[in-house]
């Protein structure tokens, strides 16, 4: 197949990208700038030189699926922000492909379009999205899907695939974040890290893309987790201690956490600082609450089955770090 990526230079689209070369596939990737050229071009994959909001019919020439990994996924920002990215880039990257003749488009979504702060335990597909969102991400990402799944039609078959707490090598996100709170000691459980979560590693997630590109079923929305599920404590000891780092014990309630979050967005929205605070409501209200998901759609209408354990994922981690320790010493 012929098939543009979105993001190919970030963590889930430089897998994707990769795995897809591997099997076969022409890749071609959007890059908005030197760098990400080179990047995607070391992942296998032809540059084409475009941004979200701008993708022409032209650039889409011959595609016959596109894979939309890239978002605006940072902690904080302004509506503008999430809604100028997340929602007029896919709707207009959605347009683009109706006018190429694409004819399969898979929108890398989140569980976080469902999340308005309260708990998410073991949901399945029919739940639905909050009647009021309470973060700029989560509402952005949400409206971005609705406008994917109503763009499906027997020419284009739109797919949304909805991975939780994605992990594993290059992670950009979760993992550094953590080490670096580690590393200034700021770290802090909140309530014990007794909260139950499912996890994605990358490797499930292109998994679930790779069978999204050839099976019947657009038009839907498909959780993608790991098979087992953890404690939020039990999954980030394990993690972090693949990179020889031991969290401390220290803790706080959940509850008083989101109001000191609450109070510093407050602050920081009142004085219009540009700089993200110390913290922000929507990543203690994700660590500070129960997150679980069920994958049995996608096990029946894409044939999804987990294909990276989450000891093998782990032990992957430590042998990378060992190999670069090696290489550094």
């Amino acid at each position: 197949m012929r098939i543009f990526i979105t993001g190919a230079s970030g963590f889930v689209g430089g897998h994707t990208t990769e795995a897809l070369v591997a099997a076969g596939h022409e890749v071609l990737a959007m890059a908005r700038s030197d760098r990400s050229a080179g990047a995607v071009s070391a992942f296998g994959a032809t540059p084409v030189r475009c941004e979200l909001g701008a993708v022409s019919a032209e650039h889409l020439d011959g595609i016959d699926a596109i894979v939309h990994c890239a978002a605006f996924v940072e902690e904080w920002g302004t509506r503008e922000q999430f809604w100028r990215a997340n929602v007029d880039g896919t709707t207009q990257l959605l347009a683009a492909a109706k006018a190429a003749g694409v004819h399969r488009f898979i929108h890398i979504g989140t569980e976080a379009a469902l999340f308005d702060g309260r708990e998410l335990r073991d949901v399945d597909e029919s739940c639905a999205y909050p009647q009021r969102q309470r973060f700029f991400y989560s509402e952005s990402k949400a409206e971005a899907e609705r406008r994917v799944l109503a763009a499906n039609t027997p020419d284009l078959q739109t797919i949304s695939l909805r991975p939780r707490l994605i992990w594993g090598p290059r992670d950009t996100s979760v993992l550094p974040a953590i080490l670096r709170m580690a590393a200034t000691n700021s770290w802090a459980w909140l309530d014990g890290g007794r909260h139950e979560t499912s996890t994605t590693h990358v490797a499930n997630l292109v998994h679930a893309i790779t069978l999204a590109l050839t099976r019947d079923a657009g038009g839907e929305a498909y959780f993608i987790a790991d098979a087992e599920r953890s404690t939020i404590r039990s999954f980030l000891e394990q993690l972090t201690a693949t990179q020889g780092v031991h969290l401390p014990e220290r803790s706080m309630p959940g509850a008083l956490a989101r109001g000191a979050a609450w109070t510093v967005e407050g602050i920081w929205r009142l004085f219009r600082i540009r700089r993200p605070p110390p913290m922000t409501l929507f990543a203690i209200s994700m660590m500070s609450r129960t997150i679980t998901v069920r994958t049995d759609r996608a096990k029946q209408a894409l044939a999804y089955t987990p294909q990276m354990s989450l000891e093998q994922g782990l032990q992957e981690l430590r042998e990378l770090e060992n190999l670069q320790n090696l290489q550094t010493s």
